[in-house]
């Protein structure tokens, strides 16, 4: 199998070439970051020393060399335009007071718009392991990003009690649910909230960007008629696990050992005056492939010749991938027991979404390698490709931080 840094690009440049800042710049174009950083409102009026456009590649380095101070981030981004002459006149590094000034005045909302803008599922038809038949192959999930422990932080996301038993309790937690293409790893949904909110609440949130030809993987958190039926609304098909003590009436049986059934909400559990028709499969897993645990799953595929059960029942097992996902970002990315850095609310959705956002750029980098060589994305090294990122950054650089001038476009490196 070919390593990251030996796939050649269609330009037969190697994988190692095209990334570090150039992945972010190829992924997120500048033009696109004009765009945004203009719809958000956040176009300088007057030169700064951080201008928006350049405060918007600060906080996705910033993700990418998680654990670096600020100021050496900005060493970071710019010593290879300085040692090519990228720019006619000096730029001197801004102080840590400064870009925490910059961030602020961002704000969430461009890295917001251009998560929305720029994040899609990545998958093609020739990509393996992204689909099931005709379906493309998305799972829903939740997580908690730990948080500097200020007063602002606590008041606005809360923080577990002990007793949870997370051994986390003296951070304030963000909670985030998000959406991820299980071939590619690819998020492009996420809703950011206090850790009041349940993740099936975020979740519905991410629901209309499930569209006709999707089918959805879920676990036993994601449960209840109307959230199923918010999930269903854009034409998206559904298989989600759900808990035992559920009740599901046999109304048919069909002859691949699943059976048709009912769902109701709460309200309506003993009148079932408005139920909603799904399709039961139940299996265990037994002493060779688990621990006997008894799993039921319900799906929104009714006929058992579009996906048959004992297809559907290996399927579910794909639903990890967002729980592999979700590692990369926290664990990889940003490394074991990561706190974020944002001392306030408004940063701390700035950064989150930062993460995605780069994460989303690494892994449509991957994608893009695997395709080209008939390869499955989970064979090439999340990790390996971060180090190779981090480690070409310096060489890579494809803007100046100054302002341009009235007329004047960049050229990209």
């Amino acid at each position: 199998m070919p390593r990251p840094g030996q796939v050649k690009s269609p330009a037969s440049d190697r994988l190692s070439d095209r990334i570090a800042l150039g992945v972010l710049t190829r992924a997120f174009p500048p033009e696109l970051i004009d765009e945004v950083v203009a719809e958000c409102g956040r176009v300088e009026q007057r030169h700064r020393l951080l201008p928006a456009r350049v405060v918007v590649y600060f906080v996705l380095a910033m993700c990418l060399f998680f654990g670096q101070g600020y100021e050496e981030v900005a060493r970071l981004l710019v010593q290879g335009l300085e040692r090519d002459g990228r720019w006619a006149r000096a730029w001197r590094v801004p102080t840590t007071a400064a870009i925490g000034r910059a961030r602020l005045r961002l704000g969430p909302e461009p890295l917001r718009a251009l998560f929305t803008r720029a994040c899609r599922p990545v998958a093609v038809r020739e990509t393996q392991g992204a689909w099931y038949r005709n379906w493309r192959l998305v799972a829903v999930d939740g997580t908690v990003f730990d948080l500097p422990d200020t007063t602002a932080n606590t008041e606005f996301f809360g923080r577990p009690g002990s007793s949870r038993g997370q051994g986390r309790s003296a951070y304030p937690q963000a909670r985030v649910a998000a959406l991820a293409e299980c071939g590619t790893h690819a998020v492009f949904a996420a809703e950011i909230g206090p850790l009041s909110v349940h993740e099936a609440v975020l979740a519905e949130r991410l629901f209309p960007a499930l569209v006709e030809g999707m089918l959805v993987l879920a676990d036993r958190g994601f449960c209840g008629l109307d959230l199923w039926r918010a999930a269903k609304a854009g034409g998206a098909d559904l298989l989600w696990r759900v808990r035992s003590v559920i009740v599901l009436p046999v109304v048919e049986t069909l002859d691949d050992g699943s059976y048709l059934s009912e769902i109701v909400t709460a309200r309506d559990h003993y009148r079932r005056a408005d139920p909603e028709r799904v399709r039961v499969i139940e299996y265990t897993l037994g002493p060779d492939g688990g621990d006997g645990t008894v799993y039921r799953l319900i799906t929104s595929i009714l006929d058992p010749a579009r996906a048959p059960a004992s297809e559907l029942a290996a399927l579910y097992a794909q639903r990890w991938e967002i729980e592999n996902t979700l590692d990369e970002i926290k664990n990889h990315q940003g490394g074991p027991g990561l706190v974020l850095r944002s001392r306030y609310p408004r940063g701390v959705e700035q950064e989150i979404f930062a993460f995605l956002l780069v994460h989303h750029a690494l892994r449509d980098l991957m994608h893009q390698a695997a395709l080209r060589d008939g390869h499955d994305p989970d064979r090439i090294s999340f990790t390996r490709t971060l180090r190779i990122v981090r480690r070409h950054v310096t060489g890579q650089a494809a803007l100046s931080p100054l302002p341009t001038q009235p007329g004047h476009r960049p050229e990209p490196a």
